[in-house]
């Protein structure tokens, strides 16, 4: 039995196959790659690789193995076809008799275009009759943190997401606990919405933002049109750009807000509150 995971090299990825580590014998830990170059790192300390690619059906045939725990991180392929490239990670599991197919979904609240190639999945997973589990995640704190330059530069946070609340974590909280469902009992069947402990508004992190940097940095309200708008210039294909920027929406009309609690209590410790992220990605 192996726990597999896709997408092992990607930033959501990498935090699973490093915290399965802390678990399990690396010999037990199978990433799924379409650069092996890329995980050298991690077939040295003796995870195996497979390489495989979504777009290629073909490289998934004998992959998997009966009784495997597969983790299907979704793909960032938004002009791809997601659904029909998880379509072949699913029918895969399915050929081989996986244990569990867990998939990184989006919160069942939300509404925006962004969740439409999920649920689309969630129904084939569904379909196939594997023993899965939806782990819906919210957003994450690094969607913000990773994109500090021009907000530095132009004293601004700007978005559509007017004074909507969102509870996002780190990808390191929505890793644990991926690596929580992998490794532990139970879990079959199970869906999760994911999100962090505490939800702000963007108001909040632009003073969050100044009082860590010590300058003034101002949260600036726009329509979804004009953050498209913001988005394209800074080099966003037009499509993608209106998918995030539809995101702020769903932030608008609360639907990224989440009071499950299943975060914390799947990893079983509250999760990393953004003014962290904020200062992890301060100090670069």
């Amino acid at each position: 039995m192996s726990i597999v995971v896709t997408g092992a090299t990607g930033n959501l990825g990498r935090h699973v196959v490093e915290q399965l580590l802390e678990k399990v014998p690396a010999e037990q830990v199978t990433a799924v790659v379409r650069s092996p170059e890329k995980a050298a790192d991690l077939a040295e300390r003796g995870v195996r690789l497979a390489v495989a690619d979504y777009n290629a059906p073909e490289t998934f045939d004998g992959l998997f193995a009966a009784g495997d725990k597969v983790l299907l991180i979704s793909g960032n392929e938004f002009d791809k076809g997601r659904v029909r490239q998880h379509r072949v990670v699913i029918e895969a599991a399915k050929a081989a008799g996986v244990a569990l197919l867990a998939y990184t979904s989006a919160l069942g609240t939300l509404t925006a275009a962004l969740a439409d190639d999920h649920r689309g999945t969630e129904k084939a997973l569904l379909a196939s009759g594997v023993p899965y589990v939806l782990l819906r995640n919210g957003w994450y704190h690094e969607v913000y943190t990773e994109n500090l330059a021009p907000v530095l530069e132009h004293g601004a946070v700007v978005a559509a997401a007017g004074e909507g609340r969102v509870s996002s974590a780190a990808r390191a909280d929505y890793a644990a606990a991926a690596v929580a469902v992998l490794t532990g009992e139970g879990h079959e069947n199970k869906t999760y919405e994911l999100g962090g402990d505490e939800a702000w508004s963007l108001s909040e992190y632009a003073a969050e933002l100044s009082r860590q940097t010590g300058r003034e940095i101002a949260y600036k309200p726009v329509t979804v049109e004009e953050l498209t708008g913001v988005l394209t210039g800074a080099g966003l294909p037009g499509p993608m750009a209106a998918v995030f920027a539809g995101v702020d929406l769903s932030i608008e009309k609360g639907e990224l807000v989440v009071t499950s609690g299943d975060l914390a209590r799947l990893t079983g410790r509250p999760t990393t509150p953004l003014a962290d992220a904020v200062a992890a990605a301060l100090k670069g």
